[in-house]
């Protein structure tokens, strides 16, 4: 149900740091998008990988939620889901600093 999602959302939004700290450095680039008057491609692909790394750090909030209410107390296994969890994440942030590079550099080396 949407309410669920919006719900959902409003809970990353509000109380998770990193969906916080993504969500700030997406409009810094997005500000900084608009000052380099990026084309309707490099806005996609911007968007793009905005869009790719809150999904992520959503995905690995909520893995890791689970992860602690299932086994509330330090387990190696766990630990390790929880590290994979925080892989794919930092895929994601990997891939959306490569858009960037590609986009960006050559606005500031012309």
């Amino acid at each position: 149900s949407v309410k669920y999602a919006a719900n959902g959302f409003w809970i990353l939004i509000t109380t998770e740091k990193s969906i916080i700290a993504q969500i700030i450095i997406g409009l810094l680039v997005t500000f900084i998008g608009f000052l380099m008057k990026l084309s309707a491609t490099e806005w996609l692909f911007q968007t793009f990988a905005i869009g790719l790394i809150l999904v992520a750090e959503s995905l690995n909030t909520a893995i890791e939620k689970m992860a602690d209410f299932i086994h509330p107390e330090y387990n190696k296994n766990i630990g390790r889901i929880k590290d994979i969890s925080a892989g794919a994440a930092f895929f994601a942030a990997i891939f959306a600093i490569i858009i960037g590079l590609i986009i960006y550099i050559p606005k500031f080396i012309s």
